[in-house]
């Protein structure tokens, strides 16, 4: 009893899963533009600006709930949980910013296995801010949390599939040695923002397991 009197008066913050919530709201649109930047129609650099843009404001989100994180007594799961979560995210959006800043310093043409592989970061984003919600009601929302990560590690393996397939192509063809290595070095750009994604669910499974 004097416990649970002790910890009510402890500060309190309620809202982290708002902000990983707002935090993905973000990156589906930065996903897209990321996307975008890939169809060539002389809209590169307005791509390019929105996501820096989102990821601008994805910072500031990220900011806020480390200092959060130190304020607070009382959190909804573990501090390194809070923390690993909202760095994942920040991850995410921040690998895009700087692979558009690299295509566009490289200037290589898209290939239809870079654009695919996109799509699969819009698909994984998708599946995470959808389930990122669920968060504030874990003990009633695991089966689903897990059935996220799921299709996440679907997607990502879709995107590998992609990947080795063009890099097939790439060392098949008849370019350049510098060349491949240019395209190649693109291809794992892209392959590392899956990944982000993937790194995101890794986390949220973590704690999961710990709440459960």
């Amino acid at each position: 009893m004097a416990l649970r009197f002790f910890r009510a008066l402890m500060p309190r913050d309620e809202r982290f899963v708002e902000r990983f919530c707002a935090h993905t709201k973000l990156i589906v649109p930065a996903a897209e533009a990321f996307r975008a930047l890939m169809e060539g129609d002389g809209r590169a650099q307005a791509n390019v600006d929105e996501i820096n843009h989102l990821e601008g404001e994805a910072d500031l989100i990220t900011r806020e709930t480390v200092r959060a994180i130190h304020r607070t007594f009382i959190t909804p799961f573990d501090r390194s949980q809070i923390l690993d979560l909202i760095t994942a995210l920040d991850d995410t959006i921040d690998l895009m910013k700087e692979t558009s800043r690299r295509i566009m310093l490289y200037g290589v043409g898209f290939t239809p296995e870079m654009r695919g592989m996109a799509d699969c970061i819009i698909q994984a984003s998708i599946e995470i801010r959808d389930a990122m919600p669920l968060l504030g009601s874990i003990d009633r929302s695991a089966d689903r949390l897990g059935a996220m990560s799921v299709a996440v590690s679907r997607i990502e393996g879709e995107a590998d599939e992609l990947l080795d397939s063009g890099l097939r192509k790439l060392f098949a063809s008849d370019v350049s040695p510098g060349f491949k290595l240019t395209v190649e070095k693109v291809y794992d750009l892209i392959e590392a923002v899956v990944d982000r994604c993937e790194d995101v669910t890794n986390v949220i499974d973590g704690i999961v397991v710990e709440q459960v």
